[in-house]
């Protein structure tokens, strides 16, 4: 297959194409890194990006920001960085996508643990994480000729933990390298319209 995994300069994303590689044909793509570059946050760059790659199999979303903070100290501006980059990225890529893709081709989003599992100063990671998983949920209804759609949803990486651990106290974090084997799961499985838990 010929995937595409944006974000693949990440932790996640790294350990996603890595595990790939070895069987597919994979296309790193990142905002200033990578084979390709895109900003998912930019229709047009999206459009671009899809221009570029012919034959696609697969898009594989590793990527998405979002504000922390104090919900006193929340306004929109903060709520807007998550639902302009995380979720409306994502889900641009898949709006975008649509007529790009082979027939039966996929694509995986990620979202992640706060969905379910909230922590303090994360209430704009959890809103944007359960949103796109509901949206997975959904669009696979609908996306034409066969194609599939799942998301990823891991808990605290363990690569990341140096950084995260004082928001993540009680949490049991997973290798990237674990994480991995559930976007493998959704590109060369066969379901569609699932949330994958990793943790």
């Amino acid at each position: 297959m010929k995937i595409i995994v944006i974000g693949a300069t990440g932790t996640i994303g790294r350990a996603v194409f890595q595990e790939l590689n070895p069987r597919h044909e994979v296309i790193a793509a990142g905002y200033s890194h990578g084979d390709i570059q895109v900003d998912i946050s930019d229709m047009q760059s999206i459009e671009a990006m899809y221009q570029q790659v012919k034959n696609i199999d697969a898009v594989v979303l590793a990527t998405g920001q979002v504000h922390f903070g104090k919900l006193a100290d929340m306004t929109e501006k903060e709520y807007a960085i998550g639902l302009n980059n995380k979720l409306m990225g994502q889900v641009n890529v898949v709006l975008a996508g649509m007529k790009y893709l082979n027939d039966r081709g996929s694509f995986t989003l990620t979202s992640g643990i706060l969905s379910r599992d909230p922590i303090q100063y994360g209430s704009s990671a959890s809103m944007v994480n359960a949103a796109i998983d509901a949206f997975v949920k959904s669009a696979a209804l609908e996306l034409p000729r066969s194609l599939r759609i799942n998301s990823v949803s891991p808990t605290v990486i363990t690569e990341s933990m140096e950084d995260y651990a004082a928001y993540f106290r009680g949490f049991e974090s997973v290798a990237a390298a674990r994480a991995a084997l559930a976007y493998s799961k959704s590109v060369e499985g066969l379901q569609t319209g699932q949330v994958y838990w990793v943790g």
